[in-house]
């Protein structure tokens, strides 16, 4: 195989999601993303991308990139018509010297999210054209990138064209596609020094391109893109590394980095943007496969099960621009962003700049085409949800509410081979211990140095294995001795409430402020009543929308938990977390949720501290004061 890969990925089309994680998606189905093309004019029938005198950028590209795997994920008719309509155009519109799309505009950067999208096209329907499309294509950039360069957004992001030109490099190996990926990093910007050495440590003041977030989360990938091409041997700890600095100086209690617009430090007030949260598990997708290292899938799920449903309200009718990890309103007040209008934290069609509104589509569906993998003739599972793998003459179900329960169980379906085959399973960096059964017989096994279990062993119709991930609170440890909480791959939040607003003359399917409902500032004491590590969690089942506010799956009981009055509003921001521990004589007890599964939140949370005499209301456990 010319490609350097650790699991090679599998065809779109082979893992099909099931339970909650199907529902997701047939929510996102019949909000935004079924709709857009009837709402938003810039997808609409005007299109450039359709042939029109309409939008002619990005936004058609970024929309199909999420509706062409939607579609097929779903076995949805109707979307997949619409996406075949953009693919014909496509196709139609390339010229005898390999350039295509709308001729008003010649921007790179545009057609590298078209090819993307082919490209994913023609896995799902072995569309025979789709290589050829690409080999004059690619042939065209080789010969005109010297004397037209990459600019602009094209050259932050000359990594996503070298991935487009790796899956053809793949089916059609020639060294012009080694030499156009070369020529497409020589004339990219230079991530892997910034985002190291360079790296600013604090909130960027002014605009460059190296430091706008959702082009952080795409050049991220930099050294996995140069690994999987090049076959260079350091890319692992080059990626470590970036990680490692980007959370130093702007990462955030929910694990992703701060940025709104731009790189902007620490502060739970910070925004982070919706496009970086799909961009961001793009890249996690990406290196889950290439360096074959669980901690890849950890990060991922972080991003996909909190950052990514907290973007929308929980029918998915509308979308933030920035969300913030204390978000105690979303609304039009004013907010010191880095760069960035009043209108970016409410829920709307189009709120602030639209490339969220085009690009958010391929969230879900890409993680769903993610959680397995090819690995060494076998199968891997690289991230956890319920779906249904067919690979490899494997078919195996994967029955889980994971992440809501760490219980998960994979039944083989069909097997294709007598002989001994692997199954890989990732062990989550969270996790202090696991219990592995094999058609009901414990297996002791422990991670291998990359955090996973190999089972090897002939298969057949009816095996069962059941992984077992004990799901406890865990605190993360925060400047001027702030907390966060999580349970497995959940960020849990005290949330007071919610009250949704909707705007008047709204577009879209709607418009929303969202305010609380009783008081949001909320202090934590970890170790009062019992150790934080050893409070209560509560799990119940996934409703029908599962990250709505009617029925959520998992709750914590904070046992030690007080409001903080002296916790005071700035603007429509919480104030400054203030340094703790702060003395206290009295705790109460109050209810952590999904991050996901709360607007109006807390999840870096101020201490404070019991002194002598403390006072304790009476069945402080389960209450909710």
């Amino acid at each position: 195989m010319p490609l350097h890969t650790t699991f090679k990925p599998l065809l779109l089309g082979s893992v099909k999601p099931a339970g909650w994680l199907r529902r997701q998606l047939a929510i996102q189905a019949a909000g935004l993303s079924g709709q857009l093309e009837s709402l938003w004019a810039d997808v609409g029938p005007d299109s450039g991308w359709l042939g029109g005198a309409g939008e002619s950028w990005e936004r058609g590209p970024y929309y199909l990139d999420g509706l062409i795997p939607l579609a097929y994920l779903l076995d949805d008719p109707a979307l997949i018509g619409r996406g075949q309509k953009w693919i014909e155009w496509i196709i139609q519109s390339q010229s005898a010297d390999g350039q295509f799309g709308p001729a008003a505009n010649q921007d790179w950067w545009p057609r590298m999210v078209a090819v993307k999208a082919l490209e994913q096209y023609a896995e799902v329907t072995g569309d025979e054209r789709i290589p050829g499309f690409l080999e004059r294509y690619f042939s065209y950039q080789l010969r005109k990138l010297p004397e037209r360069p990459l600019a602009g957004w094209g050259q932050a992001r000359a990594a996503e064209n070298v991935l487009a030109v790796s899956w053809l490099h793949d089916r059609m190996p020639r060294q012009e596609w080694l030499d156009l990926a070369q020529l497409l990093f020589e004339q990219g910007l230079g991530w892997e020094r910034f985002l190291g050495e360079t790296l600013i440590t604090g909130r960027a003041m002014t605009f460059n391109h190296l430091t706008h977030g959702p082009n952080v989360a795409m050049g991220l990938k930099n050294p996995a893109v140069r690994t999987l091409i090049f076959g260079e041997p350091d890319g692992d700890d080059r990626m470590v590394k970036t990680l490692a600095l980007l959370d130093r100086w702007h990462g955030l209690v929910h694990g992703l980095f701060s940025g709104d617009e731009w790189l902007a430090g620490r502060e739970p007030t910070r925004g982070v943007e919706t496009c970086q949260i799909v961009e961001y598990m793009f890249t996690m997708e990406l290196a889950a496969r290439v360096f074959g290292h669980a901690r890849y899938g950890d990060l991922l799920e972080t991003a996909a099960y909190n950052l990514l449903p907290a973007a929308f309200d929980p029918l998915m009718r509308a979308h933030q621009y920035h969300q913030q990890a204390n978000q105690i309103e979303a609304s039009v007040a004013d907010r010191d962003w880095s760069y960035s209008t009043n209108g970016a934290n409410v829920f709307g069609l189009e709120p602030h700049f639209g490339c969220c509104t085009a690009n958010f589509h391929q969230g879900w569906p890409k993680l769903v085409a993610s959680l397995w993998a090819e690995a060494e003739g076998g199968l891997a599972a690289l991230a956890y949800g319920p779906c249904r793998v067919s690979a490899g003459g494997f078919e195996i179900e994967e029955v889980t509410d994971y992440p809501f329960s760490g219980n998960i169980k994979f039944r083989v379906l069909a097997a294709g081979s007598d002989e001994p085959t692997p199954i890989r399973l990732r062990i989550p960096g969270w996790a202090e211990h696991f219990t592995l059964l094999v058609d009901g017989g414990e297996l002791p096994v422990a991670p291998d140095d990359s955090g996973f279990v190999t089972i090897t062993r002939s298969w057949s119709a009816g095996s069962e294995l059941e992984l077992r991930l004990p799901m406890h609170p865990r605190r993360v440890r925060r400047e001027r001795q702030a907390v966060g909480v999580r349970v497995g791959p959940l960020v849990m939040v005290a949330t007071p409430g919610e009250i949704w607003r909707p705007v008047p003359d709204a577009q879209g399917l709607g418009e929303w402020e969202v305010f609380p409902r009783r008081s949001w500032n909320m202090a934590l004491c970890p170790d009062a009543l019992v150790p934080l590590e050893d409070w209560e969690v509560r799990l119940s089942e996934v409703g029908p929308t599962p990250f709505g506010r009617d029925s959520i799956p998992v709750r914590v009981t904070a046992a030690g938990s007080r409001h903080l009055p002296e916790w005071k509003r700035d603007g429509g921001n919480a104030g400054p977390i203030p340094d703790g521990p702060l003395p206290t004589r009295w705790v109460n007890a109050f209810d952590l949720v999904p991050y996901g599964c709360a607007t109006i939140r807390v999840a870096e949370f101020p201490t404070v501290c019991p002194v002598d005499g403390i006072e304790w209301p009476p069945s402080v456990r389960g209450q909710d004061r």
